[in-house]
Order: structure tokens, then C-alpha cells, then sequence
């Protein structure tokens, strides 16, 4: 697969950069590389883009929608010159990402001893790219299984150490890359039954990191997974490359490996993408249903091209089993498209994992909006499947927040390229993502009781919901970063924090690090809500401050809001809080919850100091306080 293959290939990005090179504006010139960074492209003319966005990337303007993140790179390899792709890839994903590189081979005096420079850069996401060469595990060959043992778990050990003092000292979320070999095998085939063998004890160390970072919320950057299959050596562990500058990737392959950074760290700030939608014809059956009738497409067992479909489908299906909400949007007529879900027996899609089916004759362009809006998601969250590549142009121009991968001509390798897309890269997989789709299509149930219905509060007490309210501990944890990081509507501040900065907060006595569930008679809505709650300096000791109240869009209109106030007040009353502070911060994205406190009976008072210009803030006083009234139960147990 040529390397970025599912983006376009501008007609002429030399000119464009040229071109863009001549504006003046330092805003515009960051907008104009944006723009570009979304297309194919190779080592020089991402540096180039980077160099067109530098100027800009010192103060982004707010209207371009770019998430800051702080990025350290300790490495035992050279790095420098994958810094331009990282960024780059960053742009494309919506972040401005500042990038420092600790010393070369310098990854242990970084961390344990004193570095003023990475201290004062303060990181967010601290990546530890070690390589096979650095601290090799040197045994002799003849050594037992117990002495590989032995020795892979002292690694691994001092590893351990090191990410808990990026978490200690910064707060930081780690990246751990895994190692790749760099040299070839002793044994060839028989490599695997030799317990000391160079391959087997880096398979065996590999496999005991990934173990330790699920027990330790660390990350994983898997390059040699990533890039297989990229060109001559992948690029990557290239000897000459090596021994000439310590590269273990090679420059050519930089813009793939800043795309493998930047899709982490986009997901650590909850910018992965989380719902796709599937074009039909073409797509996930060969032929036209219209046309050829269900007897006539292509799909299933003995044919190859039924089966290369038949594989598009169960892939889309396995993404959504993870939580990936699948929608269709089609120019079709709908019980037409709708029979082919029902009636077809090779279908690995079936109409109840479609939480949004639009098939008209209308431009794709407004219904993947009507779709946006039927999901109460952002269309920043889309990613659009379409073979036809006019379609895919058109969708691109008319909506530039929507992703919309290039294909191949052989749909066999459709489910190859999205996957190497990295759109819905994750940080965590739970029970609450897995039901997620379910989770919308339950909705339109919801939605189809409210509409036959007069009477709003009767239908409310119909519900019978009740909200669970949870200290966030470690089931909580992931879910609730993850909330926080992707929730930009129904969010009154946009703050964004790692995991390891919530996890501080909750273990902070005098903080409240709350998670909320809703259930109601038609299932689980998983965890809807979020709110963090801690002392500040400007404030009394008995007062909080509200930093982070969010809530999912699913249960707008249920007076969640109030059954929320109410948690909040009795756990505030609690701990001797007598009055709780609100803060709005206005953003392009959260303007439906500006009157969020005064609905709740806040009252407006002075800015605090140091806050965004435009923060209002608010006062609730706890004592005395009026119940709230709404129609669900409470378990706070």
C-alpha cells in the first residue's frame, strides 16, 4: 500500500504550497496548511507545510478549531526529523501540537533526574521511543526460559518506573513504543523454540510491555505492525539508515509515522472519529439493487467479488461491535435499500445495527448533515465509504470536516485501507463502547415514543429512568476521559485532561470526580455525564468550583440537567460545601448550554482571575437550596 494511500492526491500541491507561500497573513497561511495536510504526501512537502504553518501555530485563532497538546519525545533513536510529520499529521487531525525532544539517549536523566526544560514544557503526552539496540538483553544462547524470564521482567520493571514518573511528575498520558528488531534471525523458522534467541526475547519483552501497559494505562505505538507492507524494509529498521544516523525510521516513511503519533494523540484528546457511513451500491454489495433486484447483486460465499463484499461488511460490522455507530446514506429508494438488510441471506449487516439509514435521491452532502444532526454528533465525528470517487469529491468540498478516504479499485482491499486510515483510532475499549451503537438505535426508539405522545411529562415519568451517580474509580476511569475529551456541545468549560489528570483529581479528597449513568425502560444509556468539582485558589475553602460539567446529547430534554443539580448539591452538602461556582467558557461548538446555570438558579457574579476572556461565571448557594424537581430516580449508593 503506498504510503497514506487513503488520502486524495492534490492535482498539484507544489504549486499550492508555492502558492500559499506568498500570503502574507500568519492565520491564513495555518488554515492554508491545514487545508493541504490533508492530502498524499512525501517527506519534503511535508516539511514544507510545516514551515508554511509555523508562523500561525505560535497563537492558532480560535475559529480554526485546533486542540493544543504537548507532546515529549525521550527516545534512544533520532527523532528530529520526524517532528515536521508529526505536526503536520497533527493539523489534519485538528491539534497544534508542540513537540519537545529530550537530549538524544537521554530518556532516564529526563525523567529521574532533573530537566529543567522538559519541566518547564510541562507535557501531556510523554512518547518513550526506545529501540532494540538500547539496553539489549544479552544472554547467551543457551539460556533457560526462566533466565529469558528473569531478564525480560527486569526490563520491563525499570520501564514500569519510568512511566510512573512521567505520570508523578507531569500528569502526563505515556506512550510506550514497542521495540523493533533490527537484526535478522539466528534460526530462521526455528527462531520461536530457541528461548534466548535475539527475536524470541524481543517477541517475549514486546509481549510482556503490552501486558504491563494494560495493567499501567499506558499506550502503545506499534511500528512494526503499522508499517508493514509500506515499501522496501517498511522504512523502518533500515541498517544503512541506522548506522549513518541512528534512524530507526527512515525519512521517507516520516509523514506515515507522524500520522501513527498524531492518530494517538488525537484520540487521547478525544478527536477519533466515531461513526461511519456507508455508501450502498457498490459499497457493501456489487451491482445496483434498483436495477439488478436482491437475486442480482453480488454478495456471499462462491463468488469472489461477494466475498470481497461480504468482507467490507463484516469489517464495518466488527467496528461496530467496538462502539463505531454505523449509518448508511444512500441515493436509493429506501424500502428498496431497507429489503436488501431484511431479506438478503448473505448479509453480514443486518437494518438493527444501522443507527441512521438516509437512501433518497438527494445530494449526499445534506443528508450525511441530516444525519449529523438525526445522531446529535458533530460532522467532525463522520467518516464517509463511497466508491464513486465524484461522490467522494463532492462530499469533500462540501463538507471539509467529514473524512472521506480514498478507495482502491478492488473492493477487497477496501477493509485494508480504512483500517490503515486510523480514524477511529481509541485509548480504552468498555462495556459502554461496545453498546454504543445499540445506544442510538435505542434512541430512535425513544424518539419514536416521544412523537406519539401529547403530554412531555407523561412521557418523561414513562421513562422510568434513574440516574446512578459513581465517584470515578478505575471502571469509570477511561470512559470518563474519554467524555471529557471529545464532548464539545453540552460542555461548559471544554477543558481537556489525560487520563492521569483524572485520576489525580479523583484521588484528591478535597475534589469531586463524579461519572453519571442513565437507564430507562428501554435499556442503558451508559454513561451520560461527567462532572469534576475541586477547590480553587480564588474561592473560599468552602466553596467548589465547578472545572468540568458535561453531558452526552443523547438525554437532552429528559431534565437530566436538574436530577444532575440534585447529585451535585447532596454531595456538595457532604463534604461542608456551601456554595458551588459554575464558569461558562464560550466556544465556536458550545453555545446551546450558555444559559445552563441560570436555568438552574445560578446567579451571575465578578470574573474569577486569570480565566479566557468572555468566561462568565456563576454562584449557587447550597444552603437552604430549593429540591430540584424532575421526574427521575436517584441512586447514589
Amino acid at each position: 500500500m503506498e504510503q497514506l494511500a487513503w488520502l486524495p492526491v492534490h492535482e498539484d500541491l507544489g504549486a499550492a504550497l508555492s502558492a500559499a507561500r506568498r500570503i502574507a497573513d500568519p492565520a491564513e497561511r495555518l488554515a492554508r496548511a491545514m487545508h493541504l495536510s490533508g492530502f498524499r504526501r512525501d517527506f519534503t512537502a511535508t516539511g514544507r507545510i510545516e514551515r508554511l504553518a509555523e508562523a500561525g501555530l505560535a497563537a492558532p485563532p480560535a475559529e480554526l478549531g485546533l486542540v493544543p497538546l504537548r507532546l515529549a519525545i525521550l527516545a534512544s533513536h533520532t527523532v528530529d526529523h520526524l517532528v515536521p510529520g508529526i505536526r503536520v499529521a497533527g493539523l489534519h487531525r485538528g491539534l497544534a501540537i508542540s513537540v519537545h525532544v529530550a537530549p538524544y539517549g537521554n530518556y532516564r536523566q529526563a525523567l529521574l533526574g532533573e530537566d529543567p526544560a522538559l519541566a518547564e514544557f510541562a507535557p501531556q503526552l510523554v512518547l518513550l521511543a526506545l529501540d532494540a539496540q538500547d539496553s539489549p538483553i544479552a544472554l547467551p544462547l543457551g539460556a533457560s526460559e526462566a533466565d529469558v524470564e528473569q531478564a525480560v521482567a527486569a526490563r520491563v520493571a525499570e520501564l514500569r518506573h519510568l512511566w510512573r514518573r512521567a505520570r508523578e511528575r507531569f500528569n502526563a498520558q505515556v506512550v510506550q513504543q514497542l521495540l523493533v528488531a533490527t537484526t535478522p534471525p539466528l534460526f530462521g523458522s526455528y527462531e520461536a523454540m530457541v528461548p534466548a534467541a535475539p527475536r524470541t526475547v524481543l517477541e517475549r519483552l514486546n509481549a510482556a510491555l503490552r501486558h504491563a501497559a494494560r495493567e499501567d494505562g499506558v499506550l502503545l505505538l506499534d511500528l512494526a505492525a503499522q508499517m508493514a507492507g509500506q515499501g522496501p524494509a517498511d522504512g523502518l529498521a533500515d541498517p544503512v539508515r541506522w548506522h549513518q544516523a541512528k534512524q530507526l525510521v527512515s525519512p521517507v516513511m516520516a509523514p506515515l509515522h507522524g500520522d501513527l503519533v498524531a492518530r494517538i494523540a488525537g484520540a487521547v484528546l478525544g478527536r477519533a472519529r466515531k461513526c461511519l457511513v456507508l455508501d450502498l451500491d457498490n459499497t457493501l454489495w456489487g451491482g445496483v439493487i434498483g436495477d439488478d433486484g436482491i437475486e442480482g447483486i453480488k454478495l456471499g460465499q462462491g463468488n469472489p467479488t461477494g466475498e470481497a463484499f461480504l468482507a467490507v461488511q463484516r469489517y464495518a460490522a466488527q467496528l461496530g461491535q467496538r462502539g463505531i455507530i454505523l449509518a448508511v446514506c444512500s441515493k436509493n429508494d429506501m424500502a428498496v435499500a431497507e429489503a436488501v438488510f431484511e431479506n438478503h441471506p448473505e448479509m453480514a449487516l443486518r437494518r438493527g445495527d444501522i443507527a441512521a439509514f438516509v437512501a433518497n435521491w438527494s445530494d449526499k452532502a445534506g443528508n450525511l448533515r441530516q444525519i449529523a444532526k438525526q445522531l446529535n454528533i458533530g460532522l467532525d465525528a463522520l467518516v464517509f465509504l463511497d466508491d464513486n470517487p465524484a461522490e467522494r469529491d463532492i462530499v469533500r468540498r462540501e463538507l471539509p470536516g467529514v473524512a472521506v478516504p480514498e478507495l482502491p479499485e478492488d473492493v477487497a482491499l477496501y477493509p485494508a485501507w480504512l483500517g490503515a486510515a486510523g480514524y477511529f483510532e481509541t485509548v480504552g475499549f468498555t462495556a459502554d463502547d461496545a453498546a454504543r451503537g445499540r445506544s442510538y438505535a435505542l434512541n430512535a426508539a425513544r424518539q419514536a415514543a416521544l412523537e406519539q405522545t401529547t403530554d412531555l411529562e407523561s412521557y418523561l415519568r414513562s421513562l422510568e429512568m434513574v440516574l446512578t451517580a459513581r465517584r470515578i474509580g478505575p471502571a469509570e476511569l477511561p470512559r470518563a476521559t474519554q467524555l471529557i475529551n471529545k464532548t464539545n456541545q453540552f460542555n461548559l468549560t471544554t477543558r481537556r485532561y489525560t487520563e492521569a489528570e483524572v485520576q489525580a483529581l479523583a484521588d484528591d479528597p478535597a475534589s469531586l470526580a463524579l461519572a453519571l449513568r442513565l437507564t430507562d425502560r428501554f435499556g442503558d444509556n451508559g454513561l451520560i455525564s461527567v462532572i469534576l468539582a475541586r477547590p480553587d485558589a480564588s474561592l473560599r475553602p468552602e466553596e467548589w468550583l465547578i472545572d468540568t460539567w458535561l453531558m452526552s446529547c443523547r438525554v437532552l430534554g429528559r431534565q437530566v440537567e436538574a436530577a444532575t443539580m440534585q447529585v451535585l448539591t447532596t454531595l456538595a452538602a457532604q463534604q461542608g460545601i456551601h456554595a458551588l461556582i459554575g464558569e461558562y467558557r464560550p466556544t465556536a461548538r458550545n453555545g446551546m448550554v450558555a444559559d445552563h446555570y441560570s436555568r438552574l438558579g445560578f446567579k451571575p457574579m465578578a470574573p474569577l482571575p486569570d480565566r479566557p476572556e468572555g468566561t462568565l461565571v456563576w454562584r449557587y448557594e447550597t444552603r437552604g437550596a430549593t429540591p430540584f424537581v424532575h421526574p427521575i430516580a436517584l441512586d447514589l449508593t
